[in-house]
């Protein structure tokens, strides 16, 4: 049962309310105050009281249920919450923890190993290896790279325990007050400790873990070894791994030299290095740079008028790929050091025979040739290989744009060489007894089923070797093959250093079997060092990252294989070449040269390979697919970009005479002819060791020698076939040397 008294109190009567019951009655004196009657001498009735007690308990509690109440639950249970929160990040950590490995057991990965690939000069041709480039100490880098980073990715590295609190707050609002990711909150540590242990995969097992490993990182190493360790292996877009590796990709320069605005522009890429490389969107690069000098004048690293010096260089313009010619060199001597020492395990220092100033010069020959000419005679590539009398490779091209096509032509290209074999065939026929001044009958020949004929399908009838050789005639080089027979050609090239296998056929004369570029020349360097083998090779030392040396080539002690007397006649015949025959374009001036020319059937290589006693240099035109250029011969495009190369590798050099000018043959008066030498001679079918002299020039041969007046060299063995119409061996008389014929 409810008490009338407790009715009231939950009952509230609006003013003015006409109820007959007397507590509610109201006397002359009595007043109203608050919409509540209070009798007269301010006491309050005892049903008013009752209700006022009642009404400001409710008050209490409506002012408990409203703001003050709220707010204090709010504490607390956001006190509860973060307590709980804690709790569970903390069983987070530790269950994702207990899945990693002791921490006894952690240790930094080993940085892929880098061949750092240097000239002679000692100036770094390329880097060759996982990374792309070597690693630096923090001390050598421009001090621009690790304040630029700092700037725009961790601007509290130096006093954050591997972890940065605000860093990681401030992205939060960053990324929720603009609605999508904006900005990372993780520091280099963490970054590093990701980079070095962890999948790129988004995951919190995966952020736990980085953060752990970053507390770990901060206790082993030291803020400078760590930011080291960042910069040698973040990845910079390009296939560049690590400062060095990216300012050589981008500026050409080493990570010791880059300056404000190259250092803004790398530490810009680490946001999206593929999107940002300047290889790729230079313009996106450059805008991000500017970002990056902002922030490091806010944080004081810089001043305005630094950054006003910066903005007010030239934009980087970075190529697409690695370029330049030394990279056709960095590949073949990554090939060869793992030949010479197997596989890389360590940073390694490689240094070259290399000459960076003829590889420029190499390269500029070649750049300008095809620029020049290559469209209108539809040559689009070009090799060059250029070595010394020990075989060194001084400078190598392998083709018109490593950033377009890999592939050396110089070294893995094999190709028919054309003419530019003949000097094999002649230097064996001279051991076998041919002299400068012996004479053949050019004339139409069959040998078999083959019939060569000259380049203008003209015949000359009796000439001189010298001759012979200076117009690159056919029928004669096919000749002196059979004369001499096709193995004792392929012996002496593979003994000069011709390596491709080689058939043994007459056609061998014109130099139908292939070989490279690279082994052709190096088997013409006998006869411009005086008739030694030339060994081509191009690492120099080997040494680790310590000094420690691991390989050094030694060829000092090269194995004759040409006599001085053959030498000193293919010099003699080679000269001619240049000096009257179908090298004319390749003339030195003051320099005493030799080559030989070299045209493939229907124009599909052409090639001249040369000589002075300081380099001897070979040099292709061509096409990849093996198209015919329009009437490209060696004597043409090749002869000129070889007399271009030559000529600037020259300058300032003083001029050499080839060896064998001073070679002297025994004269025919120390061996008397007599009855008995010529009936002897007769019967073994001539001696050509009595063949002496140079070649006579005479009036009305301007374009070669004419032949030797010494009738006892007018005949020798005549080759198996059809020469001029004649067929069989003929065979001199005592009778016909008498009376002349």
């Amino acid at each position: 049962m409810v008490s009338r008294g407790k009715s009231r109190d939950r009952i509230e009567p609006s003013f003015g309310d006409e109820r007959e019951d007397e507590d509610f009655r109201l006397d002359a004196d009595d007043r109203v105050i608050g919409g509540r009657p209070v009798r007269a001498g301010g006491k309050k009735t005892a049903g008013s009281a009752k209700r006022g007690k009642s009404g400001s308990q409710k008050s209490r509690k409506a002012k408990n249920s409203g703001g003050g109440f709220g707010l204090g639950k709010l504490i607390y249970w956001g006190f509860v919450l973060s307590i709980w929160c804690g709790i569970g990040l903390v069983g987070l950590v530790a269950y994702y923890g207990s899945q990693m490995p002791s921490a006894s057991s952690w240790s930094i990965p080993e940085r892929p190993p880098n061949m750092k690939i240097v000239s002679v000069e000692g100036t770094v041709i390329a880097n060759r290896g996982a990374t792309g480039g070597e690693a630096l100490p923090l001390e050598e880098m421009s001090p621009f790279i690790p304040q630029a980073v700092m700037a725009i990715e961790d601007r509290r590295f130096y006093s954050h325990f591997g972890v940065d609190p605000l860093g990681l707050a401030r992205a939060v609002i960053t990324n929720v007050t603009s609605g999508r990711a904006v900005q990372g909150g993780s520091t280099l540590t963490q970054q590093l400790a990701k980079n070095l242990f962890l999948s790129p995969e988004r995951t919190i097992e995966r952020k736990v873990q980085e953060v752990l490993l970053a507390f770990w990182l901060e206790q082993k190493y030291t803020k400078d070894q760590i930011m080291a360790m960042y910069l040698n292996r973040v990845f910079f877009g390009s296939n560049a791994y690590g400062v060095e590796a990216a300012s050589r990709r981008y500026f050409n320069k080493s990570a010791r030299d880059v300056n404000l605005g190259e250092a803004a522009l790398l530490a810009g890429l680490l946001k999206a290095p593929s999107r940002l490389s300047p290889a790729r969107d230079p313009e996106a690069a450059e805008a991000r740079a500017q970002v990056v000098l902002q922030a490091m004048f806010e944080e004081g690293y810089i001043t305005a008028d630094e950054i006003k010096t910066a903005m007010s260089q030239p934009p980087t313009k970075a190529k697409r790929y690695w370029s330049g010619a030394g990279q056709y060199v960095a590949d073949l001597v990554r090939d060869e050091v793992t030949l010479l020492i197997g596989q890389v395990t360590e940073d390694i220092l490689v240094e070259t025979t290399i000459d960076m100033t003829l590889e420029k010069k190499a390269e500029a020959a070649l750049t300008e040739s095809l620029a020049t000419e290559g469209d209108k005679v539809n040559a689009s590539q070009a090799a060059l290989v250029s070595i010394d009398g020990t075989g060194a490779i001084r400078a190598l091209v392998g083709g018109r744009d490593y950033a377009e096509s890999q592939f050396n032509r110089a070294v893995k290209a094999k190709r028919q060489p054309g003419s530019a074999f003949k000097p094999f065939v002649y230097a064996a026929a001279i051991e076998n007894g041919l002299r400068p001044t012996s004479v053949r009958n050019d004339a139409p020949i069959r040998i078999g089923s083959w019939t060569p004929e000259n380049y203008d399908q003209k015949y000359r009838g009796p000439v001189t070797a010298t001759q012979a050789l200076a117009e690159s005639l056919n029928t004669i080089a096919a000749q002196l093959v059979m004369e001499v027979g096709p193995d004792q050609v392929i012996k002496l090239a593979h003994r000069m250093g011709i390596e491709s296998s080689l058939q043994s056929n007459a056609s061998i004369a014109l130099g139908t079997s292939e070989v490279s570029l690279l082994e052709l020349t190096a088997a013409y360097a006998p006869f411009m060092n005086g008739g030694y083998k030339a060994t081509p090779h191009i690492v120099r030392r080997i040494s680790k990252a310590d000094g420690s040396l691991l390989y050094e080539n030694n060829y000092l002690e090269p194995p004759k294989v040409l006599n001085d007397g053959v030498v000193a006649m293919m010099n003699a015949m080679m000269r001619s070449v240049i000096d009257h025959g179908t090298g004319k374009n390749a003339r030195l001036s003051g320099w005493e040269a030799a080559g030989k020319t070299g045209t493939t059937q229907s124009f599909r290589d052409a090639l001249f390979v040369g000589y002075t006693s300081n380099l001897t240099t070979g040099i292709w035109f061509g096409n990849d697919d093996g198209q015919s250029m329009k009437k490209v011969t060696g004597g043409g495009l090749p002869a000129k970009a070889w007399h271009d190369f030559m000529k600037a590798a020259h300058q300032g050099l003083a001029p050499a005479p080839l060896p064998g000018g001073d070679f002297i043959e025994p004269s025919p008066a120390e061996d008397p002819m007599t009855i008995g030498t010529i009936i002897s001679d007769v019967l073994q079918g001539g001696r050509e060791e009595r063949y002496s002299g140079d070649p006579v020039y005479a009036e009305g041969y301007p374009e070669g020698p004419v032949p030797s007046q010494d009738v006892t060299g007018s005949a020798g063995p005549i080759p198996p076939g059809e020469v001029g119409g004649e067929q069989g061996t003929r065979r001199t008389t005592l009778l016909d040397l008498i009376l002349g014929q």
